[in-house]
């Protein structure tokens, strides 16, 4: 049975005259007539009865243009479904990413791509570590993830995005949080907050080995899976903690974020996929992806210049800064404090 010929019935039965159904398919009518006497051979009953006068639907007929007309919408709809999902405008896709990638990009990015691509189930997954987000893209419980770097995944294409500035979270009442930029071995004395060290995530390394540079290895009194616990943890009074100025966009309540000495090494971010996927819905997001990091005018993108606590303060803030002559502290971007 040919969905032709099921196109042409419905035609023919519609119009009840095969001159007219012949002229509005464009082909003659002896072809149409041929394709009707073809699919009654293939259904196993009469769907017509012509006569000189007139065209009549039989009962099995009746019954048979209900169900063609289902079946040709069903065809249609499935053709559009897979038009789409060629596009990467309709299916999954699953993300996982590190907790500090949340607090700025990823919110954008999500944004975006639920605007350009509505249809798309869009499923996030956090707060994870690299090694965790590793294993979840290699078992294909994921389909991207942004994460820390290295990856050690041979099974993955990684692009690095950014690399980001360190920066130090104290309590607001602490000493350190009226410096502009805190030089990282003012910290010797102090208890971190950090994630965990047999997790193998990257923050922790880079924490660690930056403390050891500095000359003094850091007294880790707890630890933490996810960056916002740890932010919760440094504003209740438990220690300090070493993460990415991109934290700063949570506008925490009670800690305070300064960037650490510009001799401080910084913490990359990539995003990472199956090499070898096809998807176009991932490809989709990955675009979406660049595009907002063309479009970004982020100074924590800049981990070489000399950008100061400064970049990442309001108007208020300087402005308080220049006529009171004293320090501002900041918690997130936008909670203020008199000098």
């Amino acid at each position: 049975m040919e969905i032709r010929h099921l196109r042409s019935f419905i035609v023919v039965a519609e119009e009840l005259h095969f001159s007219n159904a012949a002229r509005i398919l464009y082909v003659t009518q002896p072809t149409l007539t041929h394709q009707i006497k073809q699919l009654e051979v293939d259904v196993g009953a009469q769907l017509l009865v012509r006569t000189s006068r007139k065209v009549e639907l039989t009962e099995a007929g009746r019954e048979f243009l209900i169900r063609s007309r289902q079946i040709l919408a069903s065809i249609d709809d499935a053709a559009d479904a897979a038009a789409r999902v060629s596009r990467g405008e309709r299916g999954k896709l699953a993300v996982g990413f590190t907790g500090t990638a949340t607090y700025e990009l990823l919110p954008k990015i999500t944004r975006r791509f639920r605007k350009e691509c509505p249809d798309v189930e869009l499923v996030l997954r956090g707060e994870m570590l690299t090694p965790a987000l590793s294993e979840a893209l290699v078992h294909r419980e994921l389909d991207v993830a942004f994460l820390r770097p290295p990856i050690i995944a041979p099974e993955l294409e990684v692009r690095v995005l950014r690399s980001e500035r360190l920066g130090v979270l104290v309590p607001e009442w602490h000493p350190l949080a009226d410096h502009r930029r805190i030089d990282l071995s003012l910290l010797a004395t102090e208890p971190f907050v950090a994630h965990p060290a047999r997790a193998g995530g990257a923050m922790f390394t880079v924490m660690l080995q930056s403390c050891l540079a500095s000359g003094f290895r850091p007294n880790v009194v707890q630890e933490a899976t996810e960056t916002s616990v740890i932010v919760s943890l440094v504003a209740a009074g438990l220690g300090v903690a070493v993460l990415p100025m991109s934290v700063g966009a949570m506008q925490v309540v009670g800690a305070v974020l300064r960037p650490l000495s510009a001799t401080t090494p910084g913490i990359e971010l990539a995003v990472a996929w199956r090499q070898g996927d096809i998807s176009t819905v991932r490809r989709r997001f990955i675009e979406i992806v660049d595009r907002t990091l063309a479009e970004e005018d982020s100074p924590s993108i800049d981990v070489e210049g000399d950008q100061l606590a400064a970049d990442h303060r309001c108007d208020v803030c300087e402005a308080r800064e220049r006529h009171n002559g004293g320090a501002v502290l900041v918690v997130g971007h936008h909670r203020h404090r008199r000098a």
